[in-house]
C-alpha cells in the first residue's frame, strides 16, 4: 500500500493553503464565530466554483470530480490547520458518506450533486440529548404513514444543525434503524443553536413533531452503513487534527525562537528543546497514521474498522497535547483571548469528544477484534 502523497496531491495541498491563508485568517476566524451562521457564504461559494472542493470526492457520476479520499484528507487537513469555519465536514463527510453508502442510485443523483456543486448543506443527525455515539442508544423514532415517514423525537450536537438545508437522521423503525432525508423548512421541525466551546463550530438540537421525512435505502439497514460512515469520517476529522496539531506546533516554535529569557531565546534552553522534539515525534507520528488509513480507504481495505479507532483515538489524544504545550510554551500570554493559542486548544478539546473520544474507540476496537 503506497501512502505517500504524489506531486498532485501536494500541489492540491499548496492551493488550498494559499486561498485559506487568504480566506480564513485569524482575524476572519474570529469574526465568524460570532455569527449566527458560523461561516461565509462567499467564501463557500468560492470553495465549490473556484477550487471544486465541495465535490472533491464525490463520483463523476452524480456532478463531482471523482478523486480518492486521499485528496480529501489533503484538503481537511490544511482546513484543520486554518480553523476554516465552514460547513464543510457536516456536508461532505458526513452527509455526502452516508448518501454514497446509503442511498439508491435515483438517491444520489438526486440529492448529492446540490452538495458537490455547495448549493446545499447538509448534515448527518446522529447523536441524541445523552451524546452517545452508540446506535443502541438511538431514540428517535420513524413511523410509516401510507407511503411516506413520519418522525417523532429529537436529536442533539448536531454539527451545522441550525444552517443546513438537508438533514440525515437515523431513527428507529420497526425493521431497525433507517436513515432518513429530512428537508429544513419541513413541517414539525424545531432547531435550536447550542451554546459550544469550540465556538469555530455550530451545534444545534432538532427537535422533530411528525415530521415528514424520506427513506434513505431500505428499512434496516442503518446500523450497519453507520458503522462505515462513522469509521470513515473518523480517519477525517483525524486528518483535520493533523491539521490543527502541526499549526500549535509550528505556533510553538515559532515562538520559542523569538522569545528571550536571559539574553538568550527560550528555544536554546533543554526543557523547551525536548518539549518541541517530543511534540514533532507526536505529530509526525499521526502523520503516518492518517497516510496509512487514508490510503485503507482509498483502496476500500478490510482494515478500515481497525484503523478508524486506532487513528481517531491518536489524534485526539495528540492534538490536545500539542494545543495544550503550545499554551505552556507561550506562557503567561497564550492563556489570553487575544492570542490563537486558545482556539487550537478548544478546536482540540471539541474534535476529541465528537465522533467518540479515545476510551471509546479503544473499546470500540476491543469489541471488534473480539477482546
Amino acid at each position: 500500500m503506497n501512502f505517500a502523497f504524489s506531486e498532485e496531491q501536494e500541489e492540491l495541498r499548496r492551493s488550498v493553503r494559499r486561498f485559506l491563508d487568504d480566506k480564513s485568517p485569524a482575524s476572519e476566524v474570529r469574526r465568524l464565530m460570532e455569527t449566527t451562521e458560523g461561516y461565509d457564504p462567499k467564501v463557500w461559494a468560492q470553495m465549490a466554483n473556484e477550487l471544486g472542493l465541495q465535490s472533491l470526492h464525490i463520483p463523476e457520476a452524480y456532478g463531482g470530480q471523482g478523486f480518492t479520499f486521499v485528496e480529501l484528507v489533503v484538503v481537511l487537513e490544511e482546513m484543520g490547520r486554518a480553523l476554516l469555519c465552514a460547513p464543510f465536514f457536516s456536508s461532505v463527510c458526513l452527509a455526502a458518506n452516508a448518501i454514497l453508502n446509503a442511498g439508491t442510485d435515483e438517491q444520489k443523483a438526486a440529492l448529492l450533486p446540490g452538495i458537490a456543486a455547495g448549493e446545499t448543506i447538509a448534515t448527518l443527525a446522529f447523536t441524541e440529548d445523552d451524546g452517545s455515539w452508540d446506535p443502541g442508544a438511538i431514540k428517535l423514532a420513524a413511523a410509516k404513514d401510507g407511503e411516506a415517514w413520519r418522525l417523532d423525537g429529537h436529536k442533539s450536537f448536531v454539527l451545522d444543525g441550525a444552517t443546513a438545508g438537508l438533514i440525515l437522521a437515523v431513527a428507529a423503525t420497526d425493521a431497525g434503524l433507517s436513515l432518513f432525508a429530512v428537508q429544513a423548512d419541513a413541517e414539525g421541525l424545531t432547531r435550536v443553536t447550542l451554546p459550544t466551546m469550540d465556538q469555530t463550530r455550530k451545534l444545534a438540537r432538532l427537535e422533530l413533531a411528525g415530521t415528514p421525512a424520506r427513506l434513505i435505502g431500505s428499512p434496516g439497514d442503518a446500523a450497519a452503513i453507520m458503522d462505515r460512515v462513522l469509521d470513515v469520517a473518523a480517519i477525517a476529522l483525524a486528518a483535520e487534527q493533523l491539521g490543527g496539531a502541526q499549526r500549535a506546533l509550528d505556533m510553538a516554535v515559532e515562538y520559542a525562537k523569538v522569545r528571550r529569557q536571559f539574553d538568550r531565546p527560550i528555544g536554546s534552553f533543554q526543557a523547551i528543546k525536548h518539549r518541541c522534539a517530543d511534540l514533532l515525534l507526536e505529530v509526525e507520528s499521526l502523520r503516518s497514521a492518517v497516510g496509512y488509513a487514508a490510503a485503507a480507504v482509498a483502496g476500500d481495505s478490510a482494515e478500515i474498522p481497525v484503523l478508524a479507532s486506532l487513528v481517531k483515538a491518536y489524534a485526539s489524544e495528540t492534538y490536545f497535547h500539542v494545543a495544550a504545550e503550545n499554551i505552556q510554551i507561550h506562557g503567561g500570554i497564550g492563556f489570553t483571548w487575544e492570542h490563537d493559542a486558545h482556539l487550537y486548544f478548544k478546536r482540540a478539546k471539541a474534535s476529541e469528544l465528537f465522533l467518540g473520544d479515545a476510551a471509546y474507540h479503544r473499546e470500540r476496537l476491543a469489541n471488534r477484534i473480539g477482546l
